[in-house]
């Protein structure tokens, strides 16, 4: 099993910057990717980003390309999500996942645990 642990959400304006964190733990060997999804007011749970453990794959939804930067610090066995230039659109639950059957991740592709949830806010 893995555990995922997000934090580091909260209320922001339009236009601010946000990073969150996931620490992962458990059979943390078996990791083959982390990346983070959300799942806005409403409406169904969304991709959002994805990186291989070697940082050598990552994937962007298209509606955060060039606004958000995934990393991984694989020591720490965490991955963060940089969020700039916030827009109200963004306001979510985000979620940490990992993938440990996978070995290329997609967008599509189905994660194999969650974490929580961390809730952003971001306010016009």
């Amino acid at each position: 099993q893995v555990q995922l642990v997000e934090s580091g959400g909260g209320l922001v304006q339009a236009g601010d910057s946000l990073s969150i964190s996931c620490a992962a733990s458990g059979r943390t060997s078996r990791i083959t990717s982390l990346g983070w999804f959300r799942q806005p007011p409403g409406k169904e749970r969304e991709f959002v980003a994805a990186t291989s453990r070697s940082g050598g794959r990552i994937l962007y939804a298209d509606s955060v390309k060039g606004r958000f930067t995934i990393a991984s610090d694989n020591a720490k066995n965490a991955v963060f999500l940089q969020m700039n230039s916030l827009k109200p659109e963004d306001t979510a639950v985000y979620y940490c996942a990992a993938y440990v059957d996978s070995i290329l991740v997609f967008r599509t592709t189905r994660p194999s645990y969650w974490g929580q949830g961390t809730q952003v806010t971001v306010s016009s």
